[in-house]
């Protein structure tokens, strides 16, 4: 095992993954997931709203995950969607439907707890209960998780022994920047393996006047103009050579969603900020770059991650 202050020893210089470095930007893809979860189930909101009332809230998810299945579908992108498994006991037909168009059903766990939050244990119990309930839905294989809130950090590197015992192929968990309610700054800003057959897949940052820049979705998206996300995301292609790694939630899309009462300015501010011009954005960017599903792009042959390592004598990243 390796403790967390050599796993992070290859910050300066992460491991390559894909693509490779003959590829132009124009050529790279990138990978478009969505975190399948309803606006009530956001962390952020859990001050507000009780976990025993998500039952009695309106539940939205089912239509705006359709609707986002039509606009990938008229851009002929195939995406990776990391699924609660709250979500999918009650939406079976939903899930159902992700496969059948030929995206990649991965797991968000199953009732949105963050990964910080949970012991081994806990935490293990949550992935096992998502991994398997999605698979028995879907009928396919869950190779990937997304902690939510990318709540995978320097306390919880653990989490990635629970995720490789449990048969996981890739964790997208970590978010290179700092914020307050997540954020890991000195990790690697690109795939690198972190057990053995197991590798992260950080969300995707811009390095930029000695910082790492959020530059790949969610609030960060709405909040910028349009013309500066696309600059970010072309900068990762051409100047680190590698795919960016974007995501949204299904609620972004929802102008119409319920207000929940009683929340401070700042949460209200990041959850309701431009949500009325999400879907409208996500038609130039699914236009002006080339898109793709989480596991195609870096699993496409046995272990490739590993095996760049290895060739390049770098040693295996892993939880203390």
């Amino acid at each position: 095992m390796v403790g967390p202050g050599r796993a992070l020893s290859l910050r300066r210089n992460p491991p390559a993954a894909y693509p490779s470095p003959g590829m132009t930007a124009s050529a790279i893809t990138n990978a478009m997931t969505i975190d399948v979860e309803d606006y009530f189930q956001v962390s952020a909101m859990a001050p507000y709203i009780r976990r025993n009332e998500w039952d009695t809230r309106e539940c939205r998810v089912e239509r705006n995950v359709e609707r986002i299945l039509m606009l990938l579908g008229r851009h002929g992108t195939r995406a990776t969607f990391f699924t609660l498994g709250w979500v999918a006991r009650r939406y079976p037909q939903l899930v159902r439907g992700i496969v059948a168009q030929g995206h990649e059903l991965a797991s968000h766990g199953y009732g949105h707890q963050r990964a910080s939050d949970l012991g081994r244990e806990d935490f293990t119990e949550d992935i096992v209960r998502a991994k398997k309930l999605l698979e028995d839905i879907g009928g396919v294989a869950v190779q990937g998780y997304r902690a939510p809130s990318f709540s995978i950090g320097k306390g919880n590197l653990w989490a990635f022994d629970c995720l490789q015992a449990t048969g996981h192929r890739y964790s997208s968990s970590l978010y290179p920047i700092q914020h307050d309610h997540y954020g890991m700054p000195d990790a690697p800003r690109f795939a690198h393996a972190v057990g053995e057959g197991l590798v992260e897949i950080p969300i995707t940052t811009l390095r930029l006047g000695g910082r790492n820049w959020p530059s790949s979705g969610g609030g960060y998206f709405r909040l910028l103009p349009y013309a500066l996300s696309r600059w970010m995301i072309g900068r990762v292609n051409a100047v680190d050579r590698q795919s960016a790694i974007f995501y949204f939630h299904p609620w972004e899309i929802d102008p119409a969603q319920p207000r929940v009462a009683g929340i401070d300015l700042k949460t209200r501010f990041r959850h309701h900020v431009n949500i009325d011009r999400m879907e409208r954005r996500l038609d130039p960017l699914l236009r002006d770059f080339r898109w793709g599903r989480m596991d195609e792009i870096f699993l496409g042959s046995p272990d490739p991650i590993r095996s760049r390592l290895a060739a390049r004598g770098v040693p295996v990243l892993s939880a203390p």
